[in-house]
């Protein structure tokens, strides 16, 4: 059986691109990384745009086992 973790990582302002740049990917491999190393296996992650694509965010989901 495993427990999950879902997690909001917000990222640059996009100013009406969806588009994310190299600061956003090292944010996100740096979250990554980080809860692998407390024991956490990455299941999913997608980018998340807002409406008027003003700031985006993605949310990702670890999980592990109990």
């Amino acid at each position: 059986m495993y427990t999950y973790r879902s997690e909001v990582l917000w990222v640059s302002s996009k100013w009406f691109s969806d588009k994310v740049n190299d600061e956003d990917v090292a944010k996100l491999d740096e979250l990554i990384n980080q809860r692998a190393r407390e024991g956490w296996e990455l299941v999913t992650y997608d980018y998340m745009a807002t409406s008027v694509q003003v700031r985006g965010a993605f949310l990702i989901t670890f999980r592990r086992e109990q």
